[in-house]
């Protein structure tokens, strides 16, 4: 039975002060997890976490990685770059990076690619905005956002992690109901599981303003493997708590 994963997505928040302080609280509180954990910090701080992580439960991973093994491409951050800094796990296609900065269907699947080439665990990011679920398009939005995947790494699918994130329920306070969550999560199993025989491996988080409050029934559902989570993973009692919950 594979383990769930509760990944913290910082964000743009963070300095060297405040991370240690949340690290150092994480460390003394975490004891003996019976999930997966990861911290996905800033660009610049992603050496200076890992140090302050390292032997202990918790992984490092990185919001983003650049489709471009490397080159003539300023600010852009490669797969071998974050390998090398002891990064395990990298967001891709993360709803803020599709919005403000374009992200189409096939990057993100090119940027799966090359954190699965250096041994890093992508973390795909799929999900609907309010418009296209009021108008019933969820299932087609985000198997459409998986397809692409699927269609770009091939045999390699089953070393991904799956998030699905709501547009509409992230920073918002809004939350889908554990039932509506469930039933994304049960069509992504499903296409998984048409496109590889290893889809038991494949975790698929739920990532739109999970919380201390409400991570328990979220993580009770069928199909929940844990979760990608947002502004409670920069408060140590809320991330512990949601760790304490992924049994």
């Amino acid at each position: 039975m594979k383990k769930k994963l509760i990944a913290g997505n910082w964000k743009m928040n963070g300095s060297t002060a405040t991370n240690a302080a949340l690290v150092q609280q994480l460390l003394a509180g975490v004891g003996q997890a019976a999930c997966d954990i990861a911290v996905c910090v800033p660009a610049p701080y992603l050496a200076g976490v890992e140090a302050l992580v390292k032997g202990s439960a918790i992984a490092v991973g990185a919001q983003d990685v650049s489709a471009y093994d490397a080159g003539a491409y300023t600010g852009e951050v490669s797969a071998s770059m974050l390998r090398d800094l002891g990064v395990r796990y990298a967001i891709v296609g993360h709803s803020e990076r599709r919005q403000y900065h374009g992200e189409t269907d096939a990057v993100v699947a090119n940027k799966a690619q090359k954190a699965l080439a250096a041994g890093i665990t992508p973390i795909v990011c799929v999900g609907e905005t309010l418009q296209e679920r009021e108008a019933g398009l969820t299932e087609e939005v985000v198997k459409r956002q998986l397809a692409a995947v699927i269609h770009t790494n091939g045999h390699c699918i089953s070393e991904i992690v799956v998030a699905y994130e709501p547009v509409w329920a992230i920073g918002t306070g809004k939350t889908a109901s554990p039932e509506q969550a469930q039933q994304v999560h049960a069509v992504l199993r499903a296409q998984l599981h048409a496109a590889t025989e290893h889809s038991d491996r494949v975790q698929i988080l739920y990532g739109g303003s999970m919380n201390a409050a409400n991570a328990a029934q979220l993580l009770g559902q069928a199909d929940i493997d844990g979760g990608l989570v947002g502004g409670a993973s920069l408060k140590a009692p809320d991330f512990l708590s949601i760790i304490a919950a992924a049994v």
